[in-house]
């Protein structure tokens, strides 16, 4: 019996042992699957509607972007992608996520499992003889990866990258014949091939170039193509006319299929480099893998480098859907800039000179007037080394130009959208702390941009704005030289340049010269200093020809003076006709009239359109008018309604991260309305809590008691355990850490926030 007994005990022991061990490692399951904060994103968010994102595989901030292409040439199809179509012409390695631009799709590879002749004619993507259908249930995008089956040709194409190199695993049904077509000559929307060539170097390697030209009027790709199987046949076309017997062509339109040896598995590995400039430098890109085909591998540290990054911000909320609308936004903000220079520093300028960046990575893609807003500002946050990085990359273009880059693509100066907001990302860096560049330099080209006399700075410094019949979008470009401005007077106040700050602050006011205060409107003026430009509607909007206004009306533009609102309010006469105009915004109907209204306006609430960044800080202005509760109901609108789970999740363009950064900052219930006065306007957090990693030892924590998608409205606040009875915090505080803690309601409380 005692025998008996013990080996009972012994067998309860170990049930209990065993059952303790199994929940521990459910639990540890449970646990790593909450903290696997990739399984929140969603690349496919924005890559329907008007959002322009690519589905495919990246690194933060990679040079490479390999996604596939649909082949369509439309506004619709700018990254390549759109999630309405189901045919795809192959996956190239360059794109831009949600411009509304129609450049780059550089270097396309597509696999097939047979032999097709591509000496005829395509006019469109119903010529391509390599073109596929897919299903979108047979699609996965992760973050670093993406597959998708490819129906036509019984091909399982996977893609993965690190920062300068794609990865391509293509499983082929077996038995198949095993080939990949090349093309560099078929383009969409403004691209076009100018110059190309495909070397066969040996049976496992291929080379080549492709030069551009779009949006980037000099766009130069080299690239270095590796095999884990050998080519046992080759054709090579140039401008349909295929060439037998050698390894080299050359031309505007040339395209390649390639043929692999079959004996060994049926898995065809890829990896591909690239560079702006040279085939040796795009094989120094690649050669860190020394003809090692490491997919899974190269895989998993695509996922930890966007696990890692992610990780900068932890959230806690009971709702799931808000988890994945703010991981894939903070997914969306760390896409662009894109790393430019190569694994030895160099890289090519617009002028086709070498330079080698010393001391820091090379950025290009470079949508300043989208991202001065707020993805520049959560760079400070989520990795300030690459912002010093991109402040340099703005002064090697500043050495050869003389004056700062507007919007780069790929180093080339494409001169789109207004303003000069490099001026407003230096300063905001420099005031916040970002040390890593020259400041002295830095001022030197803020001021030399500033003080220049090109895209309307000229007329603006002699009437103190720009008449409208001088230059189309007089309105827009005056108020945001003025934000500018101000920008560079606060520098030159923080150096000690006296005549400097008084000279570019009284610019800074130039907003003044054209409010209308009978209409309430900014409003295209004459030379004259008198007379408005009439007939005036406030709703009236014409795209980029004869008109006052960037991409917008007055309704959405006559609310850009982020350095000055107190300024704003006085011109209005006081805050009561200030915060009932600012409401109508919202609350006007959402007619938008002209025989060639913007596409880019949309994600209307009234007259406020989400889906363009001029109205991005609006909804923070009630704050400055002693009306925060306002702020905290509309910017909660705006979360609600502008954003969802789904592919068309982004009311317009994601603009480089700027539409995403938008709701980062937001869902947190912070956003740097004014990005370089180092205040952040406190809106309406959404989540139990949030921590912000500012460095390894010091957390920066916001928690909202009570939050819930009825109780928007801030009742109290405290910092550090210390009332907070104002509507801003400033940046200083949140780098020291702490805690700022809210306390939520489903009422207004109108005492809080509000300046006595």
């Amino acid at each position: 019996m005692k025998i008996f007994y013990n080996i009972k005990l012994l067998a309860i022991v170990s049930i209990l042992v065993f059952s303790c061990n199994k929940k521990e490692t459910i639990n540890n399951t449970v646990h790593q699957q909450e903290n696997n904060l990739t399984n929140f994103v969603d690349p496919l968010i924005g890559t329907g509607g008007h959002g322009h994102t690519y589905p495919g595989a990246t690194v933060p901030f990679g040079m490479v972007q390999v996604s596939p292409d649909n082949g369509i040439s439309a506004w619709d199809w700018c990254s390549g992608y759109h999630h309405s179509d189901s045919i795809t012409i192959g996956f190239s390695h360059l794109h831009l996520s949600g411009t509304g631009i129609g450049d780059l799709t550089d270097i396309r590879v597509m696999p097939i499992n047979k032999k097709v002749d591509l000496s005829k004619s395509i006019k469109t993507r119903d010529d391509i003889p390599f073109k596929s259908r897919y299903s979108h249930t047979n699609e996965k995008a992760s973050p670093g990866y993406y597959s998708l089956f490819l129906e036509d040709f019984n091909i399982q194409a996977e893609l993965t990258a690190d920062v300068r190199t794609a990865f391509h695993r293509y499983t082929f049904k077996e038995g198949d014949e095993q080939s990949l077509v090349l093309d560099l000559g078929y383009t969409t929307n403004w691209d076009k091939t100018v110059d190309s060539q495909i070397n066969i170097e040996d049976k496992f390697t291929i080379s080549g170039y492709r030069h551009s030209t779009g949006w980037a009027k000099n766009q130069k790709v080299f690239f270095v193509i590796e095999f884990s199987k050998s080519i046992h046949q080759y054709d090579l076309y140039v401008d349909k006319t295929k060439h037998e017997n050698i390894n080299s062509v050359k031309g505007k339109d040339v395209t390649a299929q390639l043929f692999f040896n079959q004996v060994t598995k049926n898995q065809l590995n890829v990896k591909v480099g690239i560079s702006s400039v040279s085939i040796a430098n795009a094989k120094k890109n690649i050669a860190r893998y020394n003809n090692k085909f490491e997919f899974d591998e190269v895989k998993e540290k695509a996922h930890n480098s966007w696990e890692q990054s992610l990780s900068k911000i932890e959230v806690d909320t009971k709702v799931d859907s808000l988890k994945t609308m703010f991981y894939t936004a903070l997914y969306h903000s760390q896409i662009a800039p894109v790393v430019y220079s190569d694994v030895d520093g160099v890289f090519r300028k617009e002028n086709d000179s070498i330079v080698s960046a010393n001391g820091y990575t090379a950025y290009s893609t470079l949508s300043l007037w989208d991202t001065f807003r707020a993805e520049h500002p959560l760079l400070i946050f989520l990795d300030s080394h690459k912002v010093a990085d991109i402040i340099n990359s703005m002064l090697a273009y500043y050495e050869n130009e003389n004056v700062l880059p507007v919007w780069t693509l790929y180093a080339n100066e494409t001169n789109t959208m207004t303003g000069y907001h490099s001026v407003s990302v230096i300063a905001e860096a420099y005031l916040k702390g970002i040390k890593g560049f020259d400041i002295n330099k830095a001022y030197e080209a803020m001021k030399t941009t500033m003080m220049q006399d090109d895209r309307g700075l000229n007329f603006y410094k002699e009437y103190g704005y720009i008449p409208y019949k001088l230059l189309d979008e007089s309105v827009t470009i005056t108020l945001e030289y003025a934000y500018n401005d101000w920008c560079l007077a606060q520098v030159a106040k923080a150096l000690g340049k006296k005549e400097d700050y008084i000279y570019f602050l009284k610019r800074s006011e130039a907003y003044t010269n054209l409010f209308d205060k009978e209409t309430g409107f900014m409003r295209g003026k004459s030379k004259d200093g008198k007379s408005w430009h009439e007939p005036f509607d406030p709703k009236f909007s014409a795209h980029r020809v004869h008109a006052d206004y960037t991409e917008g009306n007055a309704w959405q533009h006559s609310w850009f003076v982020p350095h000055n609102v107190d300024g704003l309010i006085q011109l209005y006469g006081s805050e009561e006709v200030f915060v009932k105009k600012l409401e109508q915004l919202f609350t006007e109907d959402s007619e938008i009239t002209g025989d060639n209204v913007s596409v880019d306006i949309s994600g209307l609430i009234g007259q406020y359109a989400h889906g363009n960044e001029p109205s991005h800080h609006i909804a923070y202005m009630f704050n400055k008018a002693n009306a925060p509760w306002k702020t905290q109901y509309w910017v909660n609108e705006i979360l609600k309604t502008q954003y969802n789970t789904t592919p068309n999740g982004l009311s317009g363009n994601e603009d480089c991260g700027q539409m995403s950064a938008w709701y980062v900052f937001s869902a947190l219930g912070i956003y740097p309305m004014n990005p370089a006065s180092g205040e952040y306007e406190i809106g309406s957090p959404i989540f139990d809590r949030a921590v912000l990693k500012i460095t390894e030892e010091i957390d920066f924590i916001i928690e909202a008691e009570n939050v819930s998608d009825k109780n928007i409205y801030i009742q109290s606040a405290t910092l550090d355990g210390k009332k907070l009875n104002r509507s801003y915090i400033t940046h200083q505080e949140i780098m020291s850490g702490g805690k700022l803690h809210f306390v939520m309601g489903a009422s207004p409380n109108k005492n809080w926030g509000v300046k006595n």
